[in-house]
C-alpha cells in the first residue's frame, strides 16, 4: 500500500507561480511512475505532467513550457512547479503513483494505483 499527500495548492493571480508537492510513504518502489492530474470543474482527469522511470517527464500539452516536474527523493515524492499561471490552470491537482506502468500508459489516469486527495489551485484573472 502507498499513501499520497499534496501540498502547496492555493490562491494565485494570474501570471504567479506555485509549487506543488507531493510526498509518497509505505511500500515504495525502487522504480516507479510518478505525476500530476488535475480535474477542472465539469471536466474529466486530465495529465498535467508525469515522471517516468529513468526520470523521463511527459507535459499535457496546455502546460508544456510552464510547469516543471521533478522527483523530491527525501519525500519519495515528486515536485511541480508552475509559473506563469493563468485562470484556465484552475482545477483539482492529483497526485497519483504506479509501479508497473508502461511508457504509453503515462497519460491515461486509470492506469495509476494509487492517488491523493488532491489540492485546490485557483488562478485568479
Amino acid at each position: 500500500q502507498v499513501h499520497l499527500v499534496e501540498s502547496g495548492g492555493g490562491l494565485v493571480q494570474a501570471g504567479g507561480s506555485l509549487r506543488l508537492s507531493c510526498a509518497a510513504s509505505g511500500r515504495i518502489s525502487s522504480s516507479t511512475t510518478m505525476g500530476w492530474f488535475r480535474q477542472p470543474p465539469g471536466k474529466e482527469r486530465e495529465l498535467v505532467a508525469a515522471i517516468f522511470r529513468m526520470n523521463r517527464a511527459f507535459y499535457g500539452d496546455s502546460v508544456r513550457g510552464r510547469f516543471t516536474i521533478s522527483r523530491d527523493r527525501s519525500k519519495n515524492g515528486v515536485m511541480l512547479e508552475m509559473t506563469s499561471l493563468k485562470p484556465e490552470d484552475t482545477a483539482i491537482y492529483y497526485c497519483a503513483y504506479d509501479e508497473r506502468l508502461i511508457m504509453s500508459s503515462v497519460r491515461l489516469p486509470d492506469q495509476y494505483d494509487y492517488w491523493g486527495q488532491g489540492t485546490q489551485v485557483t488562478v485568479s484573472s
